[in-house]
């Protein structure tokens, strides 16, 4: 039996690029893949993808996810010189996510979702746990569309790994997710969209060698191959606002189009490509030549709403985050300011100051929940409104705390990182301003787009601070003082204990001289020197002296006044305590003649002959 499902596939993919000249002479490059999938929101299912990647939505649709939000960024965009990207993103790595009402355990939810990111990303997000996530009640508001009733916070969770760094593997598997890579085919429930961006800033100066003229293949290394066969759209937009204000220059080849965008109040000029509508045989590159040689670079003017965040005090005691927020429009702004601080780090609430030119200004509304050690992180949310042409300053105070040794990372000196601030607002004006609108989902949308407010989020710098860390080389020191120790001691002591008595004995007698002294009943004597014993006859009596010890031994025999006698030294001491053994042999004695055999002992010889 075979049941068959009808599935209408009404889904679009469009890829987008944008190329925007910045006017510090860096070429800002934004990337845009959009995957938009009409089907019923309460469908949950994502066995059957077309478009939409079926390992993310099985992610999605398992955690019972609503909205989700991930991004990964490697170095700190810069508001001041370059106005407001399209889509702003904290440096390292920034998750947070809605899950849907009839969600039973969201914390349970939240930490097996960043889980599975973490596999099919290939980043570190399984370290994101309830000890460094929070629920923010004002900032972060979904970007689709909900009912029309109060949003619950509860079900939101934000969470920053600030120590996240970009690089290919998790480039790869971000690759696989778009149609075009993609194997599968068969996908089609509830109305989703999924964005997909990648920003890059390149420096010209750097890429071009010296040069400002650059193109799609000094900055990717490669042209385009073409558009993906199943976009809906795929055009490239080159902002060409700056070709009258900056050093003249041209596009090789010329765009197909030119689009002007006012919002407001602010005139913006693009030049389009339609990658779908070119006969590409090749790879597909767009150079930007500049017609004179450029001398200086213009100074941007500055957005109008910007901000620096550092850290004061000093010692390993107290010490203070503050942000200066600048304000450079003659109106006032309603900003909502949102801080996650580590449980690591304790600041004090009655220590939080907001001061606008030098005057101390009372928030509109605060939220608070103290951190608690190894638990929780420290939740600070303040909307308040910034007085125009101002610069306001957040401050508030923290303890440095000690830390278990097995809480610091391998690299403790370098620091702990902070995660960047957020900054939510709502602009009165368009300047330097590029995001795309709330009801929209690709850049042509934001084409036009005049609003009577333009939101906003801007992320801070991240902070790092050194905490008390103990010296984790005394340990190691101590290893190798201990090892050294042991090594010098265990040769002598090794020597000592496993060596013999007659081997050192053998060695030592054998390096000193032994005198051998034999006297006949004549008053005859003959001397030898063997190994440092003394040996001497009188009469029949053969004595034999080894240092102060003396072994006589007497023995005599008839036979024509002859004498013999046989002495010998090897007493049963003397055999205990050396190896020397000395035998004289033969009555008179006419010649002495001291030999050492192969066992080291020496012995001396009286022959007479008859």
């Amino acid at each position: 039996m075979y049941i068959t499902f009808g599935i209408s596939q009404k889904d679009y993919f469009d890829e987008e690029l944008l190329l925007k000249p910045l006017p510090s002479g860096h070429v800002y490059a934004y990337f845009q893949f959009t995957t938009l999938w009409d089907v019923d929101p309460k469908v949950t299912s994502f066995q059957h993808c077309h478009l939409f990647p079926r390992a993310l939505g099985e992610i999605v649709g398992r955690y019972n996810v609503q909205e989700l939000h991930i991004t990964l960024t490697e170095g700190l965009w810069r508001y001041e010189n370059w106005g407001y990207p399209v889509f702003d993103a904290a440096p390292g790595a920034e998750l947070w996510a809605w899950f849907k009402e009839d969600t039973q355990n969201v914390d349970e939810a939240w930490k097996e979702l960043t889980s599975a990111l973490s596999g099919l990303l290939c980043a570190s997000l399984n370290f994101i746990d309830a000890a460094n996530s929070l629920s923010p009640e004002l900032t972060l508001r979904p970007a689709g569309v909900v009912d029309n009733k109060p949003v619950n916070s509860s079900y939101l969770r934000y969470a920053t790994l600030p120590r996240e760094i970009v690089c290919t593997e998790n480039l790869t598997p971000w690759k696989k997710l778009l149609p075009c890579d993609s194997k599968d085919s068969s996908c089609s429930k509830m109305s989703v969209e999924l964005r997909q961006t990648v920003s890059l800033v390149y420096d010209i100066v750097i890429v071009g060698a010296g040069s400002r003229d650059w193109s799609m293949r000094k900055l990717f290394g490669m042209g385009l191959g073409g558009a993906c066969p199943l976009a809906t759209m795929s055009n490239i937009y080159i902002d060409i606002t700056s070709n009258k204000t900056e050093t003249p220059f041209q596009l090789v080849p010329q765009a197909s189009a030119v689009t002007t965008s006012i919002r407001g109040g602010y005139e913006t000029r693009l030049a389009v490509y339609d990658v779908k509508s070119l006969k590409i045989s090749s790879m597909f590159n767009v150079a930007v030549v500049h017609t004179q040689t450029p001398q200086v670079f213009n100074i941007n003017s500055p957005p109008v709403l910007f901000a620096n965040r550092y850290i004061v005090g000093y010692g390993q005691e107290r010490g203070g985050i503050v942000t200066k927020l600048h304000n450079n429009h003659w109106k006032s702004l309603d900003i909502v300011y949102l801080e996650n601080i580590p449980w690591f780090l304790p600041v004090y609430f009655h220590t939080l100051k907001i001061v606008a030119n030098g005057k101390e200004i009372k928030p509109v509304m605060k939220r608070y929940i103290p951190g608690k050690e190894r638990t929780r992180p420290y939740y600070l949310e303040v909307a308040l409104k910034l007085p125009g042409r101002s610069v306001t300053e957040i401050s508030i105070d923290f303890d440095y705390v000690f830390l278990k040794w097995q809480e610091y990372p391998p690299d403790a000196n370098h620091g702990f990182y902070i995660g960047a601030a957020i900054i939510t607002a709502l602009l009165p004006v368009g300047k330097n301003y590029t995001g795309l609108p709330q009801d929209g989902s690709t850049i042509t949308s934001s084409f036009n787009a005049t609003r009577e407010g333009y939101l906003v989020q801007l992320r801070t710098e991240t902070l790092i601070i050194t905490l008390p860390t103990p010296d984790f080389s005394m340990p190691y020191n101590v290893i190798c003082l201990a090892c050294t120790v042991v090594a010098l001691a265990f040769g002598p002591l090794h020597n000592i204990t496993t060596k013999s008595g007659r081997e050192g004995e053998r060695r030592g007698v054998a390096l000193q001289p032994t005198k051998v002294s034999f006297r006949t009943n004549k008053n005859r004597r003959i001397t030898e020197n063997v190994d440092g014993a003394s040996y001497w006859t009188e009469g029949e009596s053969f004595v034999v002296r080894l240092g102060r010890k003396e072994a006589v031994e007497k023995r005599g025999r008839g036979g024509g006044g002859d004498s013999r006698f046989i002495a010998s030294a090897c007493t049963p001491e003397r055999q205990r305590s050396s190896s020397v053994c000395f035998r004289p042999q033969l009555p008179v004695l006419q010649s002495a003649v001291a030999c050492r055999d192969r066992h080291t002992q020496v012995c001396a010889e009286n022959v007479r002959s008859r």
